[in-house]
C-alpha cells in the first residue's frame, strides 16, 4: 500500500475542510450592531484617488481605507447627477420611484430613508456636511449642513438646534470638524452610530485652501488621451453635450480670471453665472484671506494677460485643463486631510475595530476625458465611482471586488449588516456577502437613467444597462439613438459597436435583459413620458 499518497490525500481533505471552516467561522462571527461611518465626496472622480491611479494625485488617507480594506472596481450610480444620487442613497429607490429624478424636482420628504430606520433601532444618528436638498433631513440626531450647494469659504450652515449660522473657516476643514467633534464631545459611547461626513469638495467652482492652493498652481498635469475628442464614434448625445472645457466652462467663475480682465482681453461670459460664480465665492473672503489669495492667483492672471492675445485654441484648451485640474485636485487635498484625522481619531479610540468606514462619491466626473468636465453621461467617468470599505475582521485587507454595485445598494447594506429588515420597497441588493468574497448570485447588471434634459449641459435622457463587459444606452425625447460600447476592448468608449453585425448577438441578448430590469425596478414609457410631461408642466420644455 502506498502510505504517502494516502497521507497525502488526507492531508489535503483535511486542509480543504479547515479552509471550508474558517471561512464558516468569519460568516457567523460578524460584529454585532457596527458603527457606520459614511464619508462622501461631491464630484469625487475615481481617476483622482491614487487607489484607483496615481496619474494625477496622492491621497494618502483616502488610499488607506483601500489598502486596509476593499476596493471596488466596479461601483456606479443609477442617474449620474447629484442630489438624485443622494435620494436614490438614502432611500435605496431609483429616480423614478423616488422622485428626485434631477436637481430641480422636490425630494419627497414622506419617504422612509434608511437613517430614519437605523434611529428607530437604537442608533445614533449625525450628518455634517453637504446633504443638497432639503434644510431638515428625518432621522438624524443632530445635523449642520450646508444650504443647497454651500460655498468653500466662511459658509453657511443649516443646524438642527441652532438655526442657520456662519462660521468662518474653510468647508472641507470645518466640515471635518464637526465631525470629530460630535465623535468626541457628542456621541452616546453605549450606541452604535451613523455618521454621515459629507464634503462639498471637489464639487465646482473648485475652490482650494491656501494651504494646498500654493502649490496646486504651479503643478504641470497629464493631458488625457482624449482631450481633444472629435465625438465621430459616437451618436449625437456626445456631439451635442455642452461640457467642453474651452467652449462651456466659466472664465471667472471656474477658471479664475476676474471679471475686469475677462473685460479687458474681450473675454465674453460662457454662462448667466460666469461672473456671479467668482464674485459669490471669493466675495466671500475676509480681507486678510482675500489678500492670501490674491498672492496665490496674481501671477497666474498676470501671466495668462500676456500671453492670452496670441494663444491659439489649442492652446487654451491645454490652459484650461491644467488650471481646472489645479484647482479641483487642490480641493481634493483637503478632503484627503480631513479623512486623515478622522481615520486616526478612529485608530486611537479603539473605536476602529467595530466601525464600517465607507468612502465614495455621489458620481463620477470629467477630468478632461473627451474635452469635459461634469457628469450624466452612462458613459464611464460619469458613472463610475470609487467605493472604498474598511471594516476589521470582515474584510481582507487590499481586496480587490469587480462586482456591479451601485450607489442603490446602500440603504439595504447598512441595515443588514445592523441587523435590521430592509422595507421591501427597496431595491438595492446588500452587498455583506461581497465583503466577505462571496460573489455568488450578486447581480450580472446594473440598470441606469438620467432625466435632467434640457437643461445646463444638454445631455439627452437616456437609459441603459450595464454589465462587466458591455454597455447598452437608449438615448430618447428629442431622438431615437442606441449605443452599444464594448468595455473590455474599448476602454475610453470611443467606438459604438451597436450597428456591428459582429455584435448583433449582443444586442438582442441585452436589449431582453435592459426590457427585464426596466419591468423589475418598475420603470416603463408611460413613466419616461409623465416626467416629460411635468418637464412641460413646469416650463422646462416647450409644448
Amino acid at each position: 500500500m502506498n502510505y504517502p499518497k494516502i497521507f497525502n490525500k488526507l492531508l489535503l481533505f483535511l486542509l480543504l475542510i479547515l479552509a471550508i471552516q474558517c471561512k464558516t467561522d468569519k460568516q457567523n462571527a460578524l460584529p454585532e450592531r457596527p458603527n457606520i461611518l459614511f464619508i462622501m465626496s461631491d464630484d469625487h472622480a475615481y481617476q483622482a484617488i491614487s487607489a484607483y491611479s496615481d496619474h494625477l494625485i496622492q491621497t494618502p488617507n483616502i488610499d488607506r481605507i483601500a489598502d486596509e480594506g476593499m476596493k471596488f472596481t466596479n461601483a456606479c450610480v443609477t442617474n449620474s447627477i447629484c442630489a438624485p444620487s443622494r435620494a436614490v442613497i438614502l432611500t435605496g429607490k431609483h429616480s423614478h420611484l423616488n422622485g428626485k429624478i434631477d436637481n430641480r424636482f422636490p425630494f419627497d420628504t414622506n419617504q422612509i430613508t434608511f437613517p430614519q430606520i437605523l434611529q428607530n433601532n437604537g442608533y445614533q444618528t449625525a450628518m455634517f456636511g453637504k446633504l443638497h436638498f432639503g434644510n431638515s433631513p428625518k432621522g438624524f440626531d443632530q445635523f449642520k449642513i450646508l444650504p443647497g450647494q454651500g460655498t468653500y469659504y466662511n459658509p453657511d450652515f443649516i443646524t438642527k438646534n441652532d438655526g442657520r449660522i456662519n462660521i468662518e473657516g474653510y468647508t472641507s476643514d470645518l466640515i471635518t470638524d464637526m465631525t470629530l467633534d460630535w465623535l468626541t464631545e457628542e456621541r452616546q459611547e453605549d450606541e452604535p452610530f451613523l455618521l454621515m461626513y459629507l464634503h462639498k469638495a471637489p464639487h465646482r467652482e473648485w475652490l482650494p485652501h491656501k494651504r494646498h492652493s500654493k502649490d496646486y498652481i504651479n503643478k504641470t498635469f497629464p493631458e488625457p488621451e482624449t482631450l481633444f475628442d472629435d465625438y465621430e464614434g459616437r451618436g449625437s448625445a456626445a456631439r451635442e453635450a455642452e461640457m467642453n472645457l474651452l467652449t462651456h466652462m466659466n472664465w471667472a467663475g471656474d477658471s479664475k480670471i476676474p471679471p475686469e480682465v475677462m473685460d479687458e482681453l474681450g473675454i465674453s461670459p460662457t454662462a448667466n453665472w460666469d461672473k456671479i460664480g467668482y464674485k459669490r465665492s471669493v466675495g466671500r473672503l475676509t480681507p486678510g484671506q482675500r489678500a492670501d489669495w490674491d498672492k496665490i492667483y496674481s501671477p497666474m492672471i498676470e501671466e495668462f494677460k500676456k500671453n492670452y492675445p496670441n494663444m491659439s485654441k489649442e492652446d487654451l484648451m491645454k490652459w484650461r485643463y491644467q488650471r481646472y485640474m489645479q484647482d479641483y485636485l487642490g480641493s481634493i487635498a483637503a478632503v484627503d486631510d480631513g479623512v486623515g484625522e478622522v481615520l486616526d481619531y478612529l485608530d486611537e479610540s479603539g473605536l476602529a475595530e467595530n466601525t464600517i468606514v465607507v468612502y465614495t462619491s455621489d458620481q463620477g466626473f470629467y477630468l478632461g476625458e473627451h474635452g469635459w468636465f461634469d457628469k450624466r453621461f452612462i458613459y464611464n467617468e460619469s458613472f463610475k465611482t470609487p467605493l472604498l470599505v474598511r471594516w476589521p475582521g470582515v474584510i481582507d485587507p487590499g481586496s480587490v471586488n469587480t462586482q456591479m454595485v451601485q450607489n442603490l445598494d446602500f440603504a439595504q447594506t447598512f441595515l443588514d449588516v445592523a441587523g435590521v429588515s430592509a422595507p421591501t420597497d427597496m431595491q438595492g441588493e446588500s452587498i455583506l456577502p461581497l465583503f466577505q468574497g462571496d460573489t455568488k448570485n450578486f447581480r450580472d447588471a446594473v440598470y441606469y437613467h438620467y432625466y435632467e434634459y434640457p437643461a445646463v449641459h444638454m445631455v439627452k435622457r437616456h437609459y441603459g444597462i450595464v454589465t462587466e463587459d458591455y454597455k447598452l444606452a437608449h438615448f430618447y425625447y428629442d431622438v431615437d439613438e442606441w449605443e452599444l460600447y464594448d468595455r473590455k476592448k474599448d476602454l475610453n468608449e470611443m467606438n459604438n459597436v451597436y450597428n456591428d453585425p459582429a455584435y448583433a448577438d449582443i444586442v438582442a441578448q441585452l436589449k431582453e435583459s435592459l426590457q427585464e430590469l426596466r419591468v423589475k425596478y418598475k420603470d416603463s414609457p408611460e413613466l419616461d413620458q409623465m416626467y416629460i410631461d411635468k418637464y412641460k408642466e413646469m416650463g422646462y420644455i416647450k409644448s
